[in-house]
């Protein structure tokens, strides 16, 4: 797959069948967008383009608001290559590309950078300045341009029964089982090793400290979860805790630990990549290290059986 971040040097595409969108999350209703797209590319003997945009436009237009997004602009263009997609513009969200009208929009952007043969888009598709473009603009335009407009029904994409909002509070909420679901896969979270204060060791828990490499990625809620690890392309089955360590601390700094079982390598500055499988309890206080142990032993023994699950 092809990435451009220039749009003074795109190339001419061919017979390009085009979709636009944020597709933060890359989940079920935006891969029913995208399969069609591959689809009709691959009917017309053309090239599928998509357009998409960075960073997400709610940060620029909704600055006090923290959005917190759901696949950081890596991740996301793995899972649309993934996808089929053969080409993604990103475009860089600024003030000025949001005042841009519905009618540049359409003629300077996806016409003149693009040269679209058709045009691929979700029923509820909205654009431009203020959000006043929509599939019905499209549909004015398309003779003059020369392009095709193919709408997603609301079926197709409804019946997938997801929304980036819904996995956002989903995730904000610990609930990563419906996260899962919705996504069509576990949700993940990448990060470096840091050192931490080494205690999970004084109790047989060894624990690696994640920082996220992404500051505005959605950390799910605080709380102990079952959890796959990826390092150097090996994946482990642990367990994490995200939240203030209070048996042990009355500062309220927000830490990430995983213990990952079967693994005794020494990984800091390492990149790990964390896939939370689900919410096992809350965070609580206890009364004494060897209270903690025993509860950490009993998580264990609830990970490795949700874990095991999966297979």
């Amino acid at each position: 797959m092809a990435v451009y971040h220039n749009l003074h040097s795109l190339p001419r595409f061919h017979d390009a069948v085009l979709t636009v969108g944020t597709f933060d999350g890359v989940h079920k209703g935006h891969k029913a967008i995208l399969n069609e797209v591959a689809a009709h590319a691959a009917a017309a003997g053309g090239e599928s383009v998509l357009i998409t945009f960075d960073p997400h436009p709610r940060k620029l237009l909704f600055p006090h608001q923290p959005l917190g997004i759901i696949t950081p602009l890596a991740q996301k263009l793995q899972l649309i290559q993934e996808a089929g997609i053969a080409h993604v513009v990103v475009i860089p969200f600024t003030r000025e590309f949001a005042n841009c009208s519905v009618k540049d929009y359409i003629e300077k952007i996806l016409v003149n950078l693009i040269h679209p043969k058709s045009i691929v888009l979700g029923y509820d598709h909205r654009f431009g300045h203020d959000r006043l473009g929509n599939i019905d603009t499209l549909k004015h335009y398309a003779q003059k341009h020369n392009y095709e407009l193919i709408e997603i029904p609301a079926q197709l994409i409804d019946e997938a029964a997801v929304s980036s909002t819904r996995i956002r509070k989903a995730i904000k909420d610990g609930r990563m089982e419906e996260v899962a679901h919705m996504l069509g896969r576990q949700y993940p979270v990448k990060g470096t090793v840091v050192h931490g204060r080494k205690l999970g060791r004084t109790i047989g828990y060894p624990t690696v400290n994640l920082e996220p490499l992404d500051a505005e990625q959605i950390i799910p809620a605080m709380g102990i979860y079952a959890i796959q690890a990826i390092h150097n392309a090996q994946l482990y089955n642990g367990m994490l805790s995200i939240g203030f360590n209070p048996t042990v601390t009355d500062k309220k700094e927000l830490k990430i630990e995983a213990n990952l079982f079967d693994f005794d390598q020494e990984i800091y500055g390492d990149e790990i990549e964390i896939a939370f499988v689900k919410k096992l309890r809350d965070e609580r206080k206890f009364d004494s290290l060897e209270s903690l142990r025993r509860q950490l032993h009993a998580d264990k023994q609830d990970s490795l059986k949700v874990l095991h699950e999966l297979t």
